[in-house]
């Protein structure tokens, strides 16, 4: 269905026929997301004593469920999210069971409980990249579809929020497994809803109509969005160590930690939401360097602040570039994918997302033990000012190639008419 007789706002968004059913299931399941890090980290800590194996079994689990992301969105892009999704689920859902029920108890072998969780990361459902790629099949007016990307990437950051205080409160009449055991049982629900869908059943019978007739083209096109996101990734993982740095170097307690960060999730709440509503004259490939630097220049500008004050305000500033530059890098992965190929793009730019964050949290380590936390600031900004002069050079001659800009735009509006045919056909019957 096409939205280009819709008012371009958030509520005409969710007035998408079974959009917020649709989208409401998904983070239901992605709630489970913002839960488990903190759940596991918990739950093993107790049950082994050691925070050296939590931490061990913790990194295990995100290294699996990360750098596995493309293939088992791949399956996805193969299966569809009905066949692909819900095996995934399951077997998740029942290895993070396993998992709480190994830890609800001390004394579980800390090898055995390593296992359980790489094999629970493995089979992690790409819940967020298929939202994404339901987004850009059932939005067909870019401008809705920039403000469902931002709805969606505000919407995640929230729920990264609040699953760890959800957490809190679990943990304060049971213990830390019970978080686990909740998670599984929210990305079960979750998943379920979502792929009963009527929305999501009739994008995986178009994709596998495009998959006959296109080959997959996420390769040159992924570049930018990916190497953006892998930068914004490091900038992220390096804050979070330079922050702690700077409040302990203060005497400042934990309490003005968490303020600081909860500043930078509010941030990007808000600059994720005034972005999407604004319509842009810049294409997306344009903005994207754009945003990228701006969150660069503010990371280095906070390792000017002189007191906790103003190290909040420019947290808050780099926040506003956050969303609105991972939101951009997702617009240009589905803008790069052919249609049967869409949850790979996202997935591509997530996995970027989520392995910068854990790279840089580990230079980040190393930062604080040798330099200053301000000159920590201006690497964690330098990486991504980087990235965004990495790309940006592509984009300064747009007519480079004019012939295959052409070719590609005109494939792409041939691609679009067929899907509007098929979806024609769908309502008729």
């Amino acid at each position: 269905m096409s939205a280009s007789s819709t008012r371009p706002s958030y509520a005409a968004v969710l007035r998408m026929p079974h959009a917020t059913r649709t989208f409401t299931a998904a983070l239901v399941g992605r709630l489970s997301y913002g839960m488990v890090s903190l759940a596991v980290l918990l739950a093993v800590s107790r049950a082994t004593g050691s925070y050296a194996a939590a931490g061990a079994v913790m990194a295990l689990f995100g290294a699996a469920s990360v750098f596995l992301s493309p293939l088992r969105a791949a399956l996805v892009d193969r299966h569809g999210p009905r066949r692909a999704l819900l095996p995934m689920a399951a077997l998740y859902a029942g290895l993070l069971g396993t998992l709480a029920a190994a830890t609800w108890r001390p004394g579980a072998p800390a090898a055995v409980l390593g296992t359980v969780a790489v094999a629970a990361g493995a089979c992690t459902p790409p819940l967020g990249p298929t939202m994404r790629a339901v987004w850009g099949e059932l939005v067909t007016d870019r401008r809705l579809l920039q403000r469902a990307y931002s709805l969606d990437g505000v919407a995640e950051e929230l729920l990264f929020v609040s699953g760890p205080l959800l957490v809190g409160v679990l943990v304060g009449f049971a213990p830390p497994a019970a978080g686990v055991a909740v998670s599984a049982l929210l990305v079960g629900i979750g998943t379920l809803a979502f792929v009963t869908s009527p929305v999501v059943k009739n994008i995986a019978v178009r994709a596998s109509r495009a998959r006959a007739r296109a080959r997959t083209r996420i390769g040159r096109g992924l570049v930018q969005p990916v190497v953006v996101a892998a930068g914004v990734g490091l900038s992220l993982g390096a804050v979070d160590l330079l922050v702690l740095a700077f409040a302990e170097q203060r005497g400042h307690g934990d309490d003005t930690v968490a303020w600081i960060f909860a500043a930078l999730s509010a941030g990007s709440a808000v600059g994720g939401l005034l972005y999407g509503a604004v319509e842009w004259r810049a294409g997306a490939r344009v903005r994207l360097p754009a945003l990228t630097a701006g969150l660069g220049l503010s990371l280095a500008a906070a390792g000017l602040a002189p007191g906790f004050a103003t190290l909040t305000g420019a947290v808050v500033c780099a926040g506003f570039f956050v969303a609105p530059a991972l939101t951009t890098a997702y617009l240009v992965a589905d803008e790069s994918a052919a249609p049967g190929a869409r949850v790979q793009a996202g997935a591509w730019v997530n996995t970027a997302v989520n392995a910068g964050i854990s790279t840089g949290a580990a230079a980040g380590g190393l930062l604080v033990g040798h330099l200053p936390v301000g000159a920590g600031f201006a690497l964690a900004g330098g990486a991504a000012l980087l990235a965004a002069a990495a790309v940006g050079v592509g984009t300064r001659c747009p007519c480079a190639r004019p012939q295959k800009q052409k070719q590609k735009q005109k494939q792409k509006l041939e691609l679009e008419r067929e899907h509007e045919q098929e979806r024609e056909q769908e309502q008729k019957h």
